[in-house]
């Protein structure tokens, strides 16, 4: 370990909520760098999903920060913990997911988290890895160490009991799942987020009635999504998922309002806490703090040169320009009748929209507009005279160039 304990501690704090006990955090720091043997530090996702948002980022981030000092990073891929369901920060039951459901959201999980974390210094885990193999017997052996009471503390819990909402036994067990999964990979430190400190609590407990050491629990805050006010989540419309186009993660960062800048500038960058401070001081512009995360953020995604462009394509479209390298998109002839095809077709035919409903619904907002003279259409059920290179545009984002093939 080429840094103290002190020095660790201070990099690790950085945009942190809790770290539970803190005292215990610095033991095992010292005792570390004394013997040289790094910390298992672990960090639970569960594939309920196929998209990584920025939201996600946030622990893995920090537990980047834990590889780059060290350290072990342990991920555990939840297949059996998302078939429950987190009911962490929820006022509602999960919807239930399938095993091919879970199973086909995590194929793509490990690729869009390996842009965060060095995965070949990493260990993996699926936890159904050793959940598959219980009997019910080992279940209920586990379920004895919680009690109801215990579980009625929650504050999730109380809140959905107090509402007369429904609270199953099921998700009863999950906290105790993800507790077990520390004891299975003997977890120095845990990574999560502030809803989740019961269930990381839970876990030093088990960890204790094996004869472990306990885990520290790191909680981070929740990232606000686009809107700057909810929880980013794929479900509110206001995350920006990391294998987004960089044009796309450049203006959704810009469209991002000014009051949650300095939460995102803490926990998706790596600036010095003195040029964010500088950056978002009254008299920098606030438009130009922006752009500077943006393209810090498109850079870590994408690259330097992505960054470049998207920044470039983002001050084009700003001034009303068409961006220099326009996408060409393939439209068969044979799609066209008199030389001409309806709008909402087109929208469809070359990928704008995926349903003509959507196409339409899109005309009738005065989305989309043609040639370079900008036309807007707005009767949903208008026709297009096409010719190749004909340009057509759909809201702020989407443009394309037309080539007609037979």
């Amino acid at each position: 370990m080429s840094r103290s304990a002190a020095e660790q501690l201070e990099i690790l704090r950085r945009g942190v909520e809790a770290i539970v006990p803190e005292d215990e955090f610095l033991k095992k720091l010292e005792r570390s760098v004394q013997t040289n043997t790094p910390l298992r530090v672990k960090y639970g996702i569960d594939p309920t999903g196929i998209k990584v948002h920025l939201g996600h980022t946030v622990p893995l981030r920090k537990l980047r920060q834990f590889q780059d000092l060290g350290h072990k990073a342990i991920i555990i891929i939840g297949d059996y913990t998302a078939l429950v369901g987190d009911p962490s920060g929820r006022d509602e039951t999960r919807a239930k997911l399938t095993r091919e459901q879970v199973e086909e959201n995590a194929k793509d999980y490990l690729k869009q988290v390996g842009r965060i974390i060095d995965l070949d210094r990493a260990e993996v885990y699926s936890n159904g890895s050793w959940f598959s193999k219980w009997s019910f017997l080992e279940v209920l052996d586990l379920a004895r160490n919680l009690t109801l009471s215990q579980i009625s503390t929650r504050e999730d819990f109380a809140k959905r009991i107090a509402a007369e909402k429904p609270v199953y036994l099921h998700e009863c067990l999950y906290p105790l799942m993800q507790g077990w999964d520390s004891v299975e990979i003997r977890a120095d430190v845990e990574l999560g987020g502030t809803e989740q400190l019961f269930s990381l609590m839970v876990a030093r407990d088990l960890q204790r009635g094996r004869d472990q050491s306990p885990q520290v629990a790191i909680t981070l805050p929740i990232l606000v999504g686009t809107d700057g006010v909810r929880r980013m989540g794929k479900s509110l419309g206001n995350d920006i998922g990391v294998a987004e186009p960089p044009a796309d993660q450049f203006g959704k960062i810009m469209s991002v309002p000014d009051e949650p800048m300095k939460q995102y500038f803490t926990l998706l960058t790596d600036f010095p806490q003195a040029e964010i401070d500088r950056l978002l001081a009254p008299e920098f512009n606030p438009r130009d703090a922006k752009e500077i995360l943006a393209r810090d953020v498109v850079r870590q995604y994408a690259g330097e040169a992505e960054a470049e462009a998207a920044a470039e394509l983002f001050r084009r479209r700003a001034h009303g320009e068409d961006p220099v390298l326009i996408p060409e998109v393939d439209l068969a002839r044979k799609e066209l009748s008199d030389g001409s095809i309806p709008a909402a077709r087109l929208i469809v035919a070359i990928g704008f929209e995926p349903t003509t409903s959507a196409a339409r619904r899109l005309i009738e907002g005065g989305g989309f507009n043609t040639g370079a003279d900008r036309t807007v259409l707005k009767d949903p059920k208008a026709t297009i005279a096409v010719e190749s290179g004909l340009i057509v545009r759909a809201g702020k984002r989407k443009i394309a160039r037309i080539r007609l093939v037979d």
